[in-house]
């Protein structure tokens, strides 16, 4: 996804004079020709992440619309205050391009390691958070939200699906209708469900916007087992698919008083426990260890669907 991102930002910043691409010494490499190019709207500042968004910030009171990349602990923990204040709380438009997470550079431990990230921005009430999950679909969404007028976070990885979906800011996708459960699932994520999930009979729908949140997708696709599976700390989107389960109970409940009976769906989280990563070694041997792998996150799904049939 980086090499797609230094495309796509390098043809905004050809095309769209306001925009401005600011570097925390990641990247900057990949920019070397736009950094070349265009002196006086790409900088590396350098190592100094919460400066960066106060400058940002000031960029975007003046009508320039600012683009920021770095790893993602560094945009997001190191940061979080700034994005909060400067952005957030002040309405900016302003782009936070991150790559890393969750734990992708699997190799350097907890200081390179962000699996709280969409947890922490989601708290941020006017955040946008988008999570690609193939290179075509960052380049897709970016050009669709870049200059909405929102903060906006987009969480790259370098891990993605084989297959590109036709995605819209804003939207969920359905990949595939069942009836055993239904199955959220996040970004990157795809193709280890489909996998995992092979000929059972399960809905499957698919997101990139997480916030703005849809609706209606779970809505008209809910199942009495939904299993949310997320490349980040699992429980993120329970908020979210509570919200959906609840009106639909409420509708439910309303035209259906007459009938004793109740309307009741389970939710089951798959993502990344709550706990500090304490292995090193290869991502696929961490994702193991999380119970991450496609063989056990089909045999997770499997279990919870028969234990609650």
């Amino acid at each position: 996804m980086r090499k797609q991102l230094t495309k796509t930002v390098e043809n905004i910043i050809k095309t769209d004079d306001k925009s401005v691409l600011m570097l925390g010494d990641i990247g900057v490499f990949g920019f070397r020709n736009t950094l070349k190019d265009y002196p006086d709207r790409v900088y590396n500042i350098g190592i100094l992440e919460q400066a960066t968004i106060g400058m940002a910030a000031g960029l975007s009171k003046v009508g320039m619309i600012p683009i920021i990349h770095t790893i993602a602990p560094f945009i997001v923990e190191r940061a979080f205050e700034q994005i909060k204040i400067d952005f957030g709380y002040q309405k900016l438009n302003g782009n936070f391009i991150s790559v890393g997470a969750s734990y992708d550079y699997s190799a350097l431990g907890c200081t390179h390691y962000c699996p709280g990230d969409v947890q922490l921005l989601d708290t941020i009430p006017n955040m946008d958070i988008i999570l690609p999950g193939t290179s075509q679909e960052f380049d897709t969404l970016f050009n669709q939200t870049y200059n909405n007028g929102n903060p906006s976070y987009y969480r790259l990885s370098e891990y993605e699906n084989e297959t590109s979906q036709d995605v819209t800011y804003g939207k969920g996708k359905l990949i595939k209708k069942g009836k055993l459960a239904t199955i959220v699932v996040v970004g990157n994520m795809l193709d280890k469900v489909l996998k995992a999930v092979g000929d059972l009979d399960m809905t499957i729908l698919y997101y990139t916007t997480i916030k703005p949140f849809d609706y209606e997708l779970i809505k008209n696709n809910l199942n009495n087992n939904i299993i949310i599976c997320e490349p980040y700390y699992e429980g993120t989107l329970n908020y979210y698919i509570s919200e959906a389960i609840n009106e639909i109970y409420v509708m439910k409940s309303t035209i259906f008083s007459m009938f004793s009976k109740p309307y009741r769906c389970r939710t089951y989280n798959i993502g990344i426990p709550h706990m500090f990563i304490e292995k090193y070694g290869t991502k696929d041997e961490i994702d193991e260890y999380l119970g991450l792998s496609v063989q056990s996150i089909k045999k997770r799904i499997i279990n919870h669907v028969e234990d609650n049939r």
